[in-house]
């Protein structure tokens, strides 16, 4: 059975929920370039082989930019000791990639597998975070049915009228 966390007394109803939203939507971009760089990796790791070493380019095009930030908001929210640093992405996912070089590609490899670890780490990090406002949640619900009325979308009465 959830019970109220002294980690989340702090936060409101309307903060709680908003730090679980600020959680999804910080785990949804954890998870993009965690797939960014497992199909970089494969690509490097495909570039070593023979075939076609313009294929990284072509792979690298296909994929939008994507900003790193958004995990300063979360710190500020509830205190992340428990979540690890993350990697340069960005420099990392830039840098370029020289199918002939093979000490080159070898030390991207393992950047590249470094960086999925540490984006797997931190999006447990996450999940155990987010679990922990869901159940606070449901502990604040449990307490006060009626707080869960309250994430109800509220409709105009007079609109109800005219769908009718």
């Amino acid at each position: 059975m959830p019970a109220r966390s002294p980690e989340f007394s702090h936060l409101t109803l309307a903060g709680l929920r908003a730090y679980r939203k600020a959680l999804t939507a910080e785990e949804s971009r954890v998870s993009y370039w965690r797939r960014l760089i497992q199909a970089r990796l494969d690509v490097v790791t495909g570039a070593t082989a023979p075939g076609d070493p313009m294929a990284h380019e072509r792979i690298r095009n296909l994929f939008a930019e994507t900003r790193a930030g958004g995990r300063r908001a979360l710190v500020d929210v509830v205190p992340a000791d428990d979540v690890p640093p993350l990697p340069d992405l960005e420099a990392l996912w830039s840098r370029e990639l020289r199918p002939y070089d093979y000490r080159h590609t070898q030390q991207l490899r393992r950047d590249l597998s470094h960086a999925e670890l540490q984006l797997s780490a931190y999006r447990s990090a996450l999940h155990r975070k987010l679990t922990g406002a869901t159940q606070e949640l449901i502990a604040r619900y449990r307490e006060d049915p009626s707080l869960a009325l309250s994430a109800l979308p509220l409709v105009d009465p007079s609109e109800r009228t005219r769908r009718g």
